[in-house]
C-alpha cells in the first residue's frame, strides 16, 4: 500500500495500542497535519472501527473500548512479525506445528508480493521439541491463571491412588522449548513449579483466590532463580573459579554453559568463573571440562574439589 492506505494502516496500528492519543501527536508521528489526521480517522469509521474523540484544549482519539472490530488489517512491520512467529512455533514446545503451518500459509498467500520476499529470505528451520504439550491443555491452564481460578489436575506418571493436586496458577511461562506453570500449592502450603506436559487438568472448579505476591515480583525471574536452586534470586548458590591454560579455552568454549566467565589471569592462562547448585555439582562440572586446572576459590570448591577426588578414586578401586 502507498499514500492514504499506508498511512491509515499506520494510525489503527498506533489507535490499537488502546491509550489516548492526542490529536497533535499523532499527526506528528504520521508527519501529516491534524486536518488529514482528521479525514484519516473519518475513513476509519467509514470502515467500521469505533474511534472515539476526546475532548479538551488539545483533543485526541482513541480506540473505543470493546470494539467488535472488523478484519484487522496489519502495517508491514506487524505482518511480518506475525508470519515469522509463525515460521518459529515449532521450536516453542507447544503441539501446534501443523496449525501453524496452515496459518503461515494463509497469512503468506494475502501479503503483497514485497512481503512475500521478506518472509520468504528468511528460511527458518526449526525442529519441533521432543516433549511436547497439548495445545488444548496449555489453553485450559491459562485460562484458570488468567481467571483467578483454583486448579485441579493429576500429574503424570498417572496414579489412582494419588490424588490430584490443587494449586493457585499464577504464571505460564516459556523456558528453553518447555512450558512451566508457576503455582501455590495449596497442600504443600508452598510454590511450586509443574510441567505443563506432564499435566491434565480436571473440570473447572469455580473457585477464586485472593492472589499472593510473587517473592520478587517477577515470575519468570523466580522460575529461573528455582531452576539454579536459589530460593528466589536468579543467581547461582554456589560460584567459583578455577585457573586453566590459555591455549585450551578455544577448546573448551562450545561446551562452557552461556554464563561461564572467561577472563585472562596472567602469562598463558585464562580464569573460569562458573556457577551451580551445590559445591560438589560445581567440583565436578570443572572436572567435566577434561583439561588441568587449579582452583582459585572459594574454600567451599578447594574441598568439594579434593571430597570428589578422593571419591573418584575410591570408585576407580577395584
Amino acid at each position: 500500500m502507498s499514500g492514504p492506505s499506508s498511512r491509515m494502516l499506520a494510525l489503527l496500528s498506533l489507535l490499537q495500542v488502546h491509550r489516548d492519543w492526542p490529536g497533535h501527536e499523532l499527526a506528528e508521528r504520521l508527519d501529516v497535519g491534524p486536518r488529514t489526521i482528521r479525514r484519516d480517522v473519518d475513513r476509519l469509521r467509514e470502515l467500521g472501527y469505533r474511534v472515539e474523540a476526546l475532548r479538551g484544549p488539545a483533543g485526541g482519539y482513541r480506540l473505543a473500548a470493546g470494539s467488535e472490530l472488523p478484519p484487522l488489517l496489519f502495517d508491514d512491520d506487524q505482518a511480518v512479525a506475525i508470519a515469522l512467529a509463525l515460521a518459529v512455533a515449532p521450536a516453542s514446545g507447544a503441539d501446534i506445528a501443523e496449525p501453524a503451518a496452515r496459518a503461515l500459509a494463509t497469512v503468506r498467500q494475502v501479503m503483497p508480493s514485497r512481503l512475500r520476499h521478506r518472509i520468504d529470505a528468511v528460511a527458518a528451520v526449526t525442529k519441533p521439541e521432543a516433549v511436547q504439550v497439548d495445545a488444548n491443555i496449555l489453553v485450559a491452564v491459562s485460562e484458570a491463571e488468567h481467571r483467578g481460578e483454583v486448579l485441579r489436575f493429576d500429574q503424570l506418571p498417572a496414579d489412582e491412588d494419588r490424588p490430584p493436586r490443587r494449586v493457585e496458577p499464577y504464571a505460564v511461562i516459556a523456558r528453553h522449548g518447555r512450558w512451566y506453570l508457576l503455582a501455590w500449592d495449596l497442600d504443600r502450603d508452598d510454590w511450586r513449579t509443574f510441567r505443563v506436559d506432564r499435566m491434565t487438568p480436571r473440570s473447572r472448579t469455580g473457585l477464586r483466590f485472593t492472589p499472593r505476591q510473587v517473592p520478587g515480583g517477577d515470575p519468570a525471574a523466580f522460575v529461573a532463580a528455582r531452576f539454579k536452586g536459589s530460593r528466589r534470586d536468579d543467581v547461582w548458590p554456589c560460584t567459583g573459579s578455577v585457573t586453566v591454560p590459555a591455549d585450551a579455552v578455544t577448546s573448551l568454549a562450545p561446551y562452557l554453559p552461556e554464563d561461564a566467565l572467561v577472563e585472562a589471569s596472567g602469562p598463558g592462562q585464562c580464569r573460569v568463573t562458573l556457577g551451580s547448585w551445590s559445591w560438589t555439582g560445581l567440583a565436578a562440572t570443572f572436572a567435566a571440562l577434561t583439561v588441568d586446572f587449579t582452583v582459585d576459590g572459594p574454600a567451599p570448591l578447594r574441598e568439594a574439589v579434593l571430597a570428589l577426588s578422593d571419591r573418584l578414586r575410591g570408585a576407580g578401586t577395584p
